[in-house]
């Protein structure tokens, strides 16, 4: 599965121009980078330490599975920023989730590693992660990080590990809030609500186009109208769009979904984007 994943970002990073690929390893770079310092920094610290692996220890693990979600959302976000029709906003966590993730995700790694290690007392685990730590750094330095690859393949390999996790238990608790139900929709996020366009419409524009007539309540577009225009260029009325968006992510006529602020839906809707531009690749 992990490989997969990894071949399908590949492939849509494979479609990018060389500048934009450029921008996105020195974007990675600097989001690599802010999340070592603040994982050294946990290290660092026996009192931040202390209080990081509290918090995490007191989170169930639905609310683990939500953090790391969210952690996968703003790691997919940069890969996808130079995308037609992406219009995500950009993901912010707060500090104290950034620590705990990034430590989360550091003890996972350290126990694929070397299993036994954390069977040690956890007054013990700040000195054997900070070990295990400062070894990696130094095995990294040796020459990797100073090509593309060095950058772009741990920051993948990272978001590749947090979508398995989520894709088995995000995907079994999604699954069970939709109560299985077929069909289901997410509204809109206000921030892509917001920033809609408002349009003129133009008898001409709207018949090189094909729509008389919003498809919502079946009535004609009055010339000279302000409308709202989705980025698919599809265009509405705004009274007939809005309690739509406030229900469904959706255009109506053609599908094209917006962002929304639903976490797992939104991972769906970026990972489907990335796999539709892979398949242009492939093409």
């Amino acid at each position: 599965m992990e490989e997969g994943n990894i071949t399908i970002i590949m492939a849509s990073l494979s479609t990018l121009s060389p500048s934009h690929l450029t921008n996105l390893t020195h974007s990675i770079l600097s989001i690599s980078h802010h999340h070592r310092r603040r994982l050294a920094t946990v290290l660092s610290s026996p009192t931040l330490f202390s209080l990081t692996l509290r918090h995490l220890l007191s989170l169930s693990l639905p609310d683990k599975t939500h953090l790391i979600a969210n952690h996968l959302l703003s790691l997919l976000h940069p890969l996808l920023i130079h995308r037609k029709h992406h219009s995500s906003s950009t993901v912010t966590m707060k500090l104290r989730d950034l620590d705990a993730v990034v430590l989360l995700l550091f003890l996972c790694e350290t126990h694929q590693l070397h299993p036994d290690v954390l069977e040690a007392s956890a007054d013990n685990w700040r000195e054997i992660l900070g070990n295990t730590y400062s070894n990696t750094m130094l095995t990294n330095n040796s020459g990797l990080w100073t090509c593309d690859a060095g950058i772009l393949m741990p920051y993948i390999e990272t978001l590749v590990r947090c979508k398995r996790f989520v894709d088995i238990m995000g995907g079994y608790n999604h699954l069970r809030r939709r109560d299985q139900k077929e069909g289901y929709e997410v509204p809109a996020a206000r921030a892509a609500v917001v920033a809609l366009r408002a349009v003129e419409v133009f008898n001409a524009a709207a018949s090189n186009a094909g729509e008389v007539e919003c498809v919502i309540c079946k009535e004609e577009m009055s010339e000279g109208r302000d409308v709202c225009e989705m980025p698919c260029q599809h265009v509405f009325h705004w009274k007939c769009i809005l309690p739509w968006l406030s229900k469904k992510n959706t255009c109506p006529f053609c599908r094209f979904q917006l962002p929304t602020d639903d976490v797992f839906s939104e991972i769906q809707r970026l990972w489907e984007i990335l796999v539709k531009t892979s398949e242009l690749h492939v093409a």
